[in-house]
């Protein structure tokens, strides 16, 4: 079910879908350490193939600390996406803080090998869904 913590956005024909839950079982807020988990779900709405190549994570929490996550493909994936077709994965994320923002870009290649980034709208990751 989407939350209003959650995201959406069309970049060069590919739909983007972040929806980001808190886990409480398996954080510790005494100690500061938070897991979320979130489920990315791309869709091919243009006419051409594409393929997942890399991703780029901003994750800034609510101390204002930043990081940068630089990786190929998703959960040792490259999907390729035919006109029409969807892909979806999970992953994780821990932070320090009850709150935080997680936002970035795929890089993405053309059949013929055009390179293209398509945007992964900013969501939030928070304790209070």
């Amino acid at each position: 079910m989407p939350t209003t913590a959650s995201s959406e956005i069309v970049t060069d024909g590919i739909r983007v879908r972040a929806e980001p839950h808190y886990l409480p079982d398996r954080s510790d807020p005494e100690n500061s350490q938070y897991l979320f988990t979130y489920r990315i779900t791309l869709s091919n709405e243009s006419p051409e193939w594409a393929k997942l190549k890399a991703r780029h994570w901003i994750i800034i929490d609510s101390d204002g600390k930043r990081e940068d996550v630089y990786g190929p493909g998703v959960v040792g994936e490259e999907p390729e996406l035919d006109p029409g077709a969807s892909y979806s994965y999970s992953s994780f994320c821990p932070l320090g803080t009850n709150f935080g923002t997680m936002e970035g870009s795929f890089s993405m290649v053309r059949r013929d090998g055009t390179p293209f980034e398509i945007r992964i709208a900013r969501f939030y990751l928070t304790t209070n869904e």
